[in-house]
């Protein structure tokens, strides 16, 4: 199994590319095939969410790309500034992973979170997309 310890800034074309939902990209510590048929285990420091784009390496200089995986999200666009405020605290008041886009929210589908944002007088649709949500406003980055 080959190690991947690190993760590095480079323009280098990656030697693969290991593709990750959300929950796996916030382990540490996990085993993992890439798209390449490579078994490797992701060794990282703790804490770390690993986001799209995001290269690992190990000793050796092998660089492994780190994709989002496509996801069953809920997704909600608003262009009513207020409406979108609203929904963005009632999210955030729960600590759900939430990504926000230009008038659009998206979080991993959940029916109960749904419903709270159609009583709000939102539309939720569910699509199938790489989830990338905001980091956190404590989130330390390790560059």
């Amino acid at each position: 199994m080959l190690k991947l310890t690190e993760t590095t800034q480079t323009e280098e074309t990656p030697d693969d590319t290991l593709t990750l939902p959300f929950e796996a990209r916030q382990k540490s510590r996990q085993p993992a095939t890439t798209q390449g048929g490579i078994q490797v285990g992701v060794f990282l420091p703790r804490g770390q969410t690993l986001r799209h784009g995001a290269i690992l390496t190990n000793g050796q200089g092998f660089k492994v790309r780190i994709d989002a995986a496509p996801e069953q999200l809920s997704v909600v666009k608003c262009n009513d500034q207020l409406l979108f405020a609203r929904a963005c605290y009632h999210l955030g008041n729960r600590h759900i992973a939430l990504q926000i886009l230009p008038d659009e929210l998206r979080y991993l589908a959940d029916h109960v979170l749904d419903q709270m944002l159609v009583g709000l007088g939102l539309k939720v649709e569910h699509h199938t997309l790489p989830f990338e949500p905001e980091s956190g406003a404590y989130h330390s980055h390790g560059h």
